[in-house]
């Protein structure tokens, strides 16, 4: 058999071409669509998020010190 992405001569039983790893068959099944995930917070929320815990954390800890 020869492939026909590459032309090179195979065996007859191969499933993919071992030169340039075509496939030798059209494929049985359709892959499944994915779907696009939601992000469930935007980015910059939690950055905004984050920021203030940690100038609360500054804050807060800095006036625990005894200085």
């Amino acid at each position: 058999m020869i492939c026909r992405s590459c032309g090179t001569e195979i065996a007859d039983k191969a499933i993919i071409c071992y030169r340039c790893g075509a496939a030798t068959t059209d494929p049985v099944r359709k892959p499944v669509p994915l779907r696009r995930r939601r992000r469930a917070l935007p980015a910059l929320l939690v950055l905004i998020v984050l920021l203030l815990l940690a100038l609360a954390w500054l804050y807060f800890g800095a006036a625990a010190l005894p200085f």
